[in-house]
């Protein structure tokens, strides 16, 4: 069954969601992002994928005080991704209550360090972000498109151990038009070890299930819940404790 996993997403302390990575389009939609974090934890959530914008914009970890109260006050099982970029973000990130941290721009520009922490931390810590444009990689905040494709990118870390992968299409993020499905489905087939999580546009239960029968680990929702395109009460069919 696919993990359903709601999306905070800060930038100055507050819940916000931009349009394709775009900080100049961006709506604060909780003052208070721990509001959001116990609303999802009432209805049977257990993930949590939180992510820096600050962080990713300033390339270090900034909203960690964020991180630390959601870690406190719930139970919810926490990403965090927006960052981290050195040894001391890592540390901050883990230290602050995270489970998992998720890195991108690094596995791109210092293979070394990200394979360093591969060793460190090991791969069931570690979620490879990998944010796509036009087929090709993204990095520094989606400000940056490289020649490196999604294809040789995962093929490169998945010999490395990587097998937690979140995807997403920031040309899809942000607009409640569906998400990159067949996409998604291409790396389930061509990576069958490989945990992936979609993220960037899902916007209806239809094409969670669609996503769940092509075989998707997990799906990020962010904008369609807060928007109301998805309730919380229409998750209850893949929340499998329920």
């Amino acid at each position: 069954m696919i993990t359903i996993i709601p999306a905070i997403d800060i930038i100055g302390g507050k819940c916000v969601r931009l349009e394709q990575g775009d900080y100049r389009l961006k709506k604060v939609y909780e003052a208070d992002p721990l509001d959001a974090a116990l609303r999802f934890e009432d209805h049977g959530l257990k993930r949590l994928h939180l992510v820096d914008l600050d962080g990713a914009k300033e390339k270090h970890v900034v909203n960690y005080k964020v991180l630390e109260r959601i870690a406190a006050r719930t139970s919810l099982t926490i990403d965090f991704g927006g960052g981290i970029k050195s040894d001391t973000d890592m540390d901050i990130v883990f230290n602050s209550g995270a489970a998992l941290a998720v890195v991108g721009s690094i596995a791109v520009t210092d293979r070394d360090l990200f394979q360093a922490w591969l060793q460190q931390y090991g791969p069931d810590k570690l979620i490879l972000g990998a944010d796509v444009k036009d087929g090709k990689i993204a990095v520094t905040g989606w400000t940056t498109i490289t020649e490196i494709t999604l294809y040789d990118f995962l093929l490169y870390y998945k010999a490395m151990g990587v097998y937690q992968v979140l995807c997403t299409d920031i040309a899809k993020d942000g607009m409640l038009q569906g998400s990159s499905e067949e996409m998604y489905a291409r790396v389930v087939k061509d990576f069958p070890t490989v945990q992936l999580i979609a993220s960037g546009g899902v916007s209806s239960v239809d094409e969670i299930q669609r996503l769940n029968q092509a075989g998707v680990s997990g799906a990020i929702i962010g904008k369609a819940l807060y928007e109301g395109k998805i309730k919380l009460t229409d998750l209850k069919p893949f929340l499998t404790d329920l």
